[in-house]
C-alpha cells in the first residue's frame, strides 16, 4: 500500500529552514513574504500533514532542538534492524523502493522515489529495500540537542 500525504501550502513558525523547504512552501508561495514570488522559481509541495505515517500527532522537541540531516543508502534486499525514534524524523526518498513495516501493528507502507515520509515516533518498525536498485534517503531528525534519534530493539 502506498502512503501519501495531503498536498498544499501551510506556514509553520519556528521550524528550521532545512525542514521548511520540504514542508511549507507552495507553488504560488515560493519565498512568499507578503504575496511576492520570484520569477523562474517553481516549488512543488511534497507533503503537508500534522500526523506521522501511523497517524500520531507531530510534536517537536522542547527547548534546545537540534536538526540532523543525513543520507541513507540501502542495498537491494537489505533490511534495517527493528528500531524506534523518540523524536520526529522525516525522510525523502531520492531513489529506490522502500517498505516500512510497523512491527507493533504489522502494517506496511511502500514508498518510492519522490515520496516524503513522516516517520513513526515511539513504535517499533523497520525498513526493507524491496526493489532491484539501491534506496537512497535524505533523512532529517529533530532532536533535543545532543540526543540520538534511533533506539534499536534488543
Amino acid at each position: 500500500m502506498a502512503h501519501s500525504g495531503k498536498f498544499g501550502a501551510c506556514v509553520f513558525r519556528g521550524i528550521p529552514a532545512a525542514l521548511s523547504a520540504f514542508l511549507v512552501i507552495g507553488p504560488a508561495q515560493a519565498f512568499d513574504n507578503h504575496g511576492a514570488t520570484i520569477p523562474g522559481v517553481v516549488v512543488t509541495p511534497l507533503l503537508t500533514t500534522t500526523t506521522t505515517a501511523s497517524g500520531q500527532p507531530i510534536t517537536l522537541p522542547k527547548g534546545n532542538a537540534e536538526v540532523i540531516v543525513s543520507t541513507f543508502d540501502i542495498a537491494p534486499g537489505a533490511t534495517l534492524p527493528v528500531h524506534k525514534h523518540p523524536f520526529p524524523r522525516y525522510a525523502y526518498v531520492l531513489a529506490g523502493d522502500l517498505r516500512v513495516t510497523n512491527t507493533d501493528t504489522n502494517k506496511s507502507d511502500d514508498y518510492k522515489a519522490g515520496d516524503f515520509i513522516v516517520e513513526i515516533i515511539g513504535q517499533w518498525h523497520q525498513g526493507t529495500n524491496i526493489g532491484a536498485a539501491p534506496v537512497k534517503l535524505l533523512v532529517i531528525d529533530q532532536v533535543d540537542k545532543g540526543a540520538a534519534n534511533t533506539v534499536l530493539r534488543d
